[in-house]
């Protein structure tokens, strides 16, 4: 039952927006954890104040005990001892939620995430349609110029938001399509799939682009899989994944500049030069997540002028 109440809790805690203390868990929503792996992840909170580890319901601010301990006074049930995991706070990785929905509606990995603020995103165009995820229907319904920031000529727009206590019909006029989070889509084999989408046997299957065929990277070198440095899979420019492929190709040798830049078709002196941080982008997620995978996966040899890929060696032809 544990994937069965996995999706409910991810629409709790991005309807939320808000990290969560683990007491406050039901015991399924616990046993949902180990099936969420890094979509919910450990987080930190304000510890001056707890939750009555007795009672759960009342906050009460918390002091040391003059033994290395913590206490805290509960209007209900007095003074009660604070253990550790009684401040152990849980939050949801919002981005690989957004990820993970941009794949489940087929939207293009060059059409990038647009955060339009206060809990709303622009996740891209899917079939000519685009598509916002907001934390809060009402935001999108009082403030319609959200919908005209994304419209596009001979596009419905498609509002993903989680469903609020009442709703009645469809709250939004012609060329706009509400889908409500928990009814629309579902946790399933470790991402997101739409619920009423044409099921397998009916179509196709359509592959994840972003799996690891070539290594850590996808067949067309625009993604990569690297845990280490993000929950999810990381996105590169066209001319990014030129120069990874490029990269790729010599197979673990080390090789210059030159030669990897007409390789990869491309005008610019080096390699590192497509995996700069801009001024504009700095503290952005993922220019970031960019530059860091482009020196976990490449060696520079800089006296030499020589560049490697080490995960490439032995590398198909």
């Amino acid at each position: 039952m544990a994937a069965h109440d996995a999706w409910p809790l991810v629409c709790r805690l991005f309807a939320g927006g808000t990290p969560v203390l683990r007491v406050t868990l039901s015991p399924r929503e616990v046993a949902a954890l180990s099936v969420l792996g890094k979509a919910v992840k450990p987080t930190v909170v304000d510890q001056s104040f707890v939750l009555c580890p007795h009672c759960q319901q009342h906050r009460a601010q918390v002091w040391g005990d003059g033994r290395g301990g913590r206490m805290c006074r509960c209007p209900d049930c007095g003074p009660v001892a604070v253990d550790a995991n009684d401040g152990a706070a849980l939050a949801l990785d919002e981005e690989w939620l957004r990820q993970k929905i941009r794949l489940a509606l087929g939207i293009e990995s060059r059409d990038g995430i647009d955060d339009l603020g206060d809990g709303v995103w622009r996740l891209g165009e899917a079939r000519r349609s685009p598509v916002l995820l907001a934390r809060d229907l009402t935001r999108v319904l009082q403030e319609p110029a959200l919908l005209d920031r994304v419209r596009v000529a001979g596009g419905d727009i498609r509002v993903i938001t989680p469903r609020p206590r009442t709703t009645r019909g469809s709250p939004f006029g012609a060329g706009v399509e509400w889908l409500a989070l928990e009814e629309r889509f579902t946790f399933y084999g470790g991402g997101i799939a739409l619920i009423g989408a044409p099921s397998p046997s009916a179509q196709p299957a359509a592959a994840d682009p972003a799996t690891p065929v070539n290594g850590p990277f996808s067949a067309d070198f625009k993604w990569a899989t690297l845990p280490d440095i993000s929950s999810t899979p990381i996105r590169f420019t066209d001319g990014q994944a030129k120069v990874l492929e490029a990269l790729w190709s010599f197979k673990g040798e080390a090789t210059t500049a030159e030669r990897i830049m007409k390789r990869a078709g491309l005008d610019s002196a080096k390699p590192s030069d497509l995996f700069k941080i801009k001024s504009k982008d700095k503290g952005k997620p993922e220019p970031a997540a960019q530059h860091a995978a482009y020196g976990a996966l490449v060696v520079t040899q800089q006296r030499a002028g020589l560049y490697s890929m080490p995960c490439a060696a032995g590398a198909l032809a």
